[in-house]
């Protein structure tokens, strides 16, 4: 399978333009990356783009807490690749560099050790002894073992930690599948994502289980939290300010907050406030209010989503990965699909299922088309190509949803396999003038 990254092109580009327009801008391994257009960014006002600007700010400051939910030394390996990259005194040409660039983008792409789709573990092509020779040839010591850092305090030598290092990358036993699915397993002792410790499946399952909750509002529990076992006892560490992931989540707030300077209306600042309030208390009810009020506002032109959203990471499917986009509406095409929205009472009263099945009142059908101007965490760099929030059930049905097209994101796919050599468009079409 071939799966595709979209990279965030700043430049808007005109239709005359778009002819000439680069799509795809590398390929290693099994992956493709490409850039995507911003489409109408012209027509925006200029506090719409601050308004995006400081969004996009937010969203950036999120990328490391993807990286470490998808496993707890993610963040390590990356600051060791990185160091290379920036200070290695050696070398860098040849096989064996090429391959270790290759293992770079790779694991860039993936957020971590694990492949983006197929979540098992992969490994460099060049020799371990290469990727040592690497390290201890870069400058370690200052660029990852500062002294007064946390990491630096965990080992006394450098070597120490050049073969730690090694070992995670290199070593078949150690974590190497992010979520595992296995069936003659507990998935949660077994799976990589840094959701759980020393914790096993049925003690999280009788933890959640024995909450006391509305069973007709229910909050969405655990979706902000590590759960673990100190001193043989069960507790959530809550991902806020003030706990964990706190120094990134303080940078996120901190740019919501001048976000709100530059809203279009009272609804943007109130979901944000919310939302900030939601990052400081990490309370569950917070996020529910945060929710409710962020899908009824259908009038604004930019938007975004930004927190801990999707649970499919998590394989007991209750911890949210932080994820972020930024947006803003494509006009044209939205009212095309408003046309459909409006009349969604007679698409439900003609469905072909039985009446009793069938909603009497259809809440808050809210159907558009986007453009993404940023995209991190589990959005990037493998985005999606719609959306559909918020995932509460009961907020769907009480209050309605946000379905989401993203227009230049799916451009952006058409385009990029358009240019690939092996497009199957251009294996079948008779001619020119048929593609």
């Amino acid at each position: 399978m071939t799966s595709i990254a979209a990279m965030f092109c700043a430049k808007a580009q005109s239709t005359s333009e778009n002819e000439n327009f680069k799509y795809i801008l590398d390929e290693f391994a099994d992956c493709k990356v490409m850039r995507y257009q911003l489409p109408s960014w012209n027509n925006l006002s200029l506090k719409q783009k601050q308004y995006i600007y400081c969004l996009s700010e937010a969203a950036l400051w999120g990328r490391d807490i993807y990286f470490d939910q998808n496993y707890e030394n993610n963040l390590q390996i990356r600051k060791m690749i990185e160091c290379v990259l920036v200070t290695y005194r050696g070398d860098r040409t040849g096989k064996n560099w090429q391959d270790f660039e290759v293992y770079t983008k790779r694991f860039f792409f993936s957020n971590g050790l694990h492949h983006h789709y197929g979540e098992k573990k992969f490994f460099p092509d060049c020799p371990k002894e290469y990727f040592k020779a690497l390290f201890e040839n870069s400058d370690v010591l200052n660029y990852c073992l500062k002294e007064g850092t946390a990491t630096h305090s965990a080992w006394k030598t450098t070597d120490a930690y050049i073969n730690f290092i090694l070992n995670e990358i290199y070593d078949e036993n150690i974590a190497p599948v992010r979520r595992d699915n296995a069936t003659d397993k507990d998935i949660v002792k077994s799976s990589a994502v840094n959701f759980y410790e020393n914790v096993t499946r049925s003690e999280a399952e009788d933890y959640y289980n024995a909450m006391d909750i509305d069973t007709v509002r229910p909050i969405s529990l655990g979706i902000n939290s590590k759960l673990v076992k100190e001193d043989g006892k069960l507790k959530e560490i809550v991902w806020k300010q003030g706990g964990m992931y706190s120094k990134y989540i303080e940078k996120i707030t901190e740019w919501l907050e001048k976000a709100k300077q530059f809203a279009e209306n009272d609804a943007q600042i109130k979901y944000t406030d919310k939302l900030i309030e939601f990052y400081k208390t990490g309370d569950l009810k917070t996020w529910d209010e945060y929710n409710i009020l962020w899908s009824q506002d259908t009038k604004s032109t930019c938007d975004y989503i930004n927190g801990f959203i999707e649970t499919y990471n998590d394989p007991l499917g209750m911890k949210g990965t932080w994820e972020a986009m930024v947006n803003y509406k494509d006009i044209s095409a939205t009212k095309r699909t408003q046309t459909i929205c409006e009349n969604a009472q007679w698409f439900e009263d003609h469905s072909p299922i039985k009446p009793e099945y069938r909603k009497k009142k259809v809440a808050g059908v809210s159907a558009k088309v986007i453009n993404a101007a940023m995209l991190s965490g589990d959005c990037y760099p493998t985005p999606p190509i719609g959306i559909n929030l918020p995932n509460a059930d009961w907020i769907r049905k009480e209050y309605g949803s946000k379905s989401v097209t993203i227009a230049n994101l799916s451009d952006a796919y058409f385009y990029a396999a358009m240019e690939s050599p092996n497009s199957a468009l251009k294996e079948f079409a008779y001619s020119e003038k048929e593609i």
